[in-house]
């Protein structure tokens, strides 16, 4: 009776250990990050967002002390808009922004950003969940943006 009691207990105590366990929320890794050296206005940031989670995981939106606003954006077409559906990085997958694709915009920039320098972006998923990355100033000449229309377009050029 005694070992039944104790094994009892001991079957409790795993149980409510088993009940307090959770599996910590899904969430996105960022590596290879940038963005493009600016004294003013906006530039684009860049990186590898890799999702180890076994769910779908969207970005939705960002900040950054170094900008007034930070948008999403895509471009299709030749056309640089904001993706308001945002990034959609899949469960085991990784999703890369790069100039002249899906890349983060930095807008009303409250500082210059120098190469060499660092800017600390937060992006913040689908989920609730925020993560915070470094991304290195880089000078860069490419996907060079020509700003036209109705502030939710812009036409891409080329130097």
């Amino acid at each position: 009776m005694k070992n039944a009691t104790l094994l009892g207990a001991a079957s409790v105590v795993g149980i409510a250990l088993l009940s307090g366990c959770q599996t910590a929320p899904a969430t996105i890794t960022v590596e290879n990050a940038w963005a493009k050296s600016a004294e003013s206005g906006m530039t684009g940031v860049f990186a590898d967002l890799t999702n180890p989670s076994s769910s779908d995981l969207t970005v939705v939106s960002g900040s950054t002390p170094a900008a007034a606003m930070v948008e999403l954006h895509e471009v299709a077409g030749g056309v640089m808009q904001e993706k308001e559906s945002g990034f959609l990085v899949p469960a085991g997958d990784t999703h890369t922004l790069m100039p002249g694709a899906d890349h983060i915009m930095l807008m009303g920039l409250s500082e210059t950003l120098l190469a060499g320098d660092t800017v600390t972006v937060t992006l913040t998923l689908d989920n609730g969940e925020s993560v915070e990355f470094e991304a290195e100033i880089r000078d860069y000449q490419g996907a060079n943006e020509e700003y036209v229309g109705d502030g939710n377009q812009h036409q891409m050029g080329q130097e």
